[in-house]
């Protein structure tokens, strides 16, 4: 199916960076915004499935996909035919002003596929960012209310609300205040022990927090618009909230008028083994995020929102390029083969991978849901050895959180490259454990 199927991976043929690489990374230097953060100097050419070649030749097992955006592969043939035949017919005409097919059909689709009963409409955008940023003018619309709460651990983008929510790094704030007013922020409850079973009884410390401390002592309920949470910590270190959380945030919404905001950007599209991590909590929230995996590479991005939550009129928020019908029908195409396989995969490669991270020296704490796995070495100048001597030997990896790696392999991924991707993890977890 794929165009390096029949290859060996990895395929390491020159030091790396090698020469053109090398070349490339200069150039750089001197013409690109310093404030990429680049792991390692991968210069890609091209990619196919779980695999990346550079433009020396070399080619690695890819367990990034793009930072988890590239959920059916890189260049899945169906999601290219797809791209193709759209870009002959139409590239542009902005939605916002005017109606086209794709759109439509993707909008209807999310619609049915969104977790919970309740009827619900989708507004297009082009990145997880935007979507964040649309989840928040949409909730303060349709509550009239301005208070927003988050959790610490949290990343939710860079762009100014966005980043306001967001509580995971200080390199994210630093130099950019005065942010976004009226965001306040409680803890994830990641060391919860369990169900929440306790939350009844008051002894729950996430509905403490929430009830006696922000809602009596910074922010009155009645003027809190919503609760944004990812099921799945994505870049505080793929931490999933613990079962009953998700429950008991309803609840409490509910009980106040708060609208529940699921940031699904990372953990959907079939990457937790269901379409949404939502869906393992049995909850409806209000609002969901949607964008990475959304259109397998293409820049896209939605918010699914009840239909009774959508409720702002023409004008009051809008997008030129998102929704565009390439992205649109690279997203129908991508939805079609999660359906068709790729997330039950991801459940079974999960599983495979976390027993085998079960069985290698030097790690701690292995946990996710999926192909949304981590777990913890024992200090973050480990965990970036680490992923440099992965590089070194073809695997291409990146932490999250304070010292954890990260895995988030496409959903295509086979048995056969989690066993090696976990062969070369050992080779170099030994390594340094030794030194």
């Amino acid at each position: 199916m794929f165009a390096f199927d029949h290859l060996p991976v990895p395929h390491i043929t020159t030091p790396l960076p090698g020469p053109v690489a090398a070349d490339l990374l200069a150039r750089d230097t001197v013409f690109v915004s310093g404030s990429y953060t680049r792991v390692y100097p991968l210069v890609v050419d091209r990619g196919s499935g779980c695999v990346i070649e550079d433009v020396d030749g070399n080619r690695y097992l890819d367990f990034t996909a793009g930072i988890a955006v590239t959920n059916v592969g890189h260049c899945h043939p169906e999601v290219v035919a797809a791209v193709q035949d759209q870009a002959a017919k139409l590239i542009h005409m902005s939605g916002t002003d005017f109606y086209y097919r794709p759109q439509i059909e993707l909008a209807e689709r999310l619609a049915k596929l969104a977790p919970g009963p309740s009827a619900k409409k989708v507004f297009f955008c082009n990145s997880g960012a935007e979507a964040v940023e649309a989840a928040i003018k949409l909730a303060r619309w349709h509550t009239e209310r301005s208070r927003v709460v988050a959790f610490f651990g949290a990343f939710h983008g860079r762009t100014y609300g966005a980043m306001s929510l967001s509580g995971s790094k200080l390199v994210h704030r630093r130099g950019f205040s005065p942010l976004v007013p009226d965001v306040h922020h409680v803890a994830f409850p990641k060391d919860c022990p369990g169900t929440c079973d306790n939350r009844r009884k008051g002894a729950c410390s996430l509905i403490s927090d929430l009830e006696t401390t922000i809602f009596k002592r910074i922010a009155p309920p009645e003027e809190v618009a919503a609760i944004f949470v990812e099921p799945i910590q994505g870049e505080g270190g793929y931490h999933p909230l613990p079962a009953g959380c998700l429950p008991a945030l309803r609840e409490i919404c509910d009980k106040h008028g708060i609208l529940l905001v699921v940031d699904e950007i990372q953990s959907g599209m079939g990457r937790t083994g269901k379409l949404w991590a939502t869906e393992h909590f049995g909850v409806e929230p209000d609002i969901v995020c949607s964008a990475k995996g959304i259109a397998s590479g293409l820049p896209l991005g939605a918010i699914i929102a009840k239909a009774e939550v959508m409720d702002w009129p023409p004008g009051s928020h809008a997008s030129t390029f998102g929704g565009n019908p390439v992205a649109c029908r690279a997203a129908l195409t991508t939805l079609d083969l999660l359906e068709g396989g790729y997330t039950a995969n991801a459940a079974e490669r999960g599983e495979q991978l976390r027993e085998g991270l079960r069985q290698l020296p030097g790690i701690s704490h292995i946990r996710g849901l999926g192909l949304m796995t981590a777990a913890d070495l024992p200090s973050a100048t480990v965990r970036e050895k680490v992923i440099d001597g992965c590089f070194r030997r073809g695997l291409l990896l990146l932490g999250c959180g304070e010292t954890a790696l990260r895995f988030c392999p496409a959903l295509c991924v086979t048995a056969e490259q989690v066993n090696t991707c976990l062969r070369i993890l050992t080779d170099i977890l030994v390594e340094a454990v030794a030194a």
